[in-house]
């Protein structure tokens, strides 16, 4: 009876992808799981950031049939042909995510950022790719948002996987405050751990939190032999220094368990989803040239950092 709750205790899931070659080794299977506590000015996974789904729009699906307008129980959702709209318009402040428009909507322009998923449901679609694990060396990586946002969820997949012989990495921001939290870091067979700044101010500027225990929870688990590939993102203007390149450097060079660091370019593929959530893209930043990439790269391969640029 116990194994039959947990098998059917639910969690949110907003992205699942299928051969996946940059969330660890081999072929993999990546689960995007809902909420984070962390709120990165570069975020390209904002619909990660809440934990509960929300309604996702995009215009140029919309046909403006209005019923989405009719149904919505708060009157969230408007269109004003008189000012030459064709398209409907939400008010985030006035909308509960209910879902009703959702219901209504036959075109796709309304849908949601989020599903409840059982971890059956979701170990049932994993294992479709198992063929590939095999072969290839690959597994399952769980990621978001923020993993430990959703705790038993999470835990109970890891072991789930792992029972069935499926290697499992958690991408992890390491702020993890709870003892459970730190047990499914410890428990999983690989960790990608996001390190975003080595300066407390600027990381807690460009986040929105201190990186002490960030830092703290990755002294404890590299010394526990835990093995880890550290994600860097590199944005110019923002955690680019060279200061903070070098600390970083001269500070993973200490950690044995860490295998490499992959160097993660700035982008702006995920600007579309703030659109579609209603947000304001803040960031005016332009993407480094390959030249910068490889400079920072040096420096990690000076203190014999093994580095991947992408990942």
């Amino acid at each position: 009876m116990t194994v039959c709750r947990l098998d059917n205790r639910k969690g949110i899931i907003f992205h699942i992808i299928h051969g996946s070659f940059v969330d660890g080794p081999g072929i993999r299977t990546t689960l995007f799981l809902k909420g984070c506590p962390l709120r990165c000015v570069w975020c390209c996974n904002p619909e990660g950031q809440e934990k509960l789904p929300e309604i996702k729009l995009t215009s140029s699906k919309c046909n403006g049939c209005e019923k989405c307008v009719k149904i919505c129980p708060v009157q969230a959702i408007s269109l004003n042909r008189e000012l030459g709209d064709d398209k409907i318009h939400i008010d985030r402040h006035l909308c509960t995510n209910c879902g009703k428009c959702v219901d209504v909507c036959f075109t796709g322009a309304l849908e949601y950022f989020g599903k409840y998923m059982t971890v059956n449901e979701v170990f049932n679609i994993v294992t479709r790719d198992k063929q590939f694990y095999k072969m290839s060396g690959g597994g399952v990586t769980i990621g978001g948002g923020e993993p430990m946002f959703q705790l038993s969820f999470t835990y109970t997949l890891l072991k789930k996987f792992q029972k069935n012989r499926i290697h499992t990495a958690i991408d992890t921001c390491g702020y993890v405050l709870n003892i459970k939290g730190i047990k499914i870091l410890e428990e999983a067979d690989l960790l990608l751990y996001d390190l975003k700044g080595m300066d407390l101010k600027e990381h807690l500027r460009n986040t929105g939190v201190s990186n002490a225990l960030i830092l703290k929870n990755l002294r404890k688990l590299t010394a526990m032999g835990k093995p880890i590939i550290v994600r860097m993102p590199i944005v110019p203007g923002y955690n680019d220094s060279e200061q903070n390149i070098k600390q970083t450097a001269e500070l993973l060079s200490k950690m044995k368990s860490v295998e490499r660091v992959d160097i993660l370019p700035y982008h702006k593929y995920g600007t579309v989803k703030y659109e579609q959530l209603g947000k304001t893209y803040r960031l005016s930043v332009q993407t480094p040239s390959q030249e910068y990439i490889n400079k920072i790269q040096s420096v990690f391969e000076y203190y014999k950092v093994q580095t991947q640029i992408g990942g």
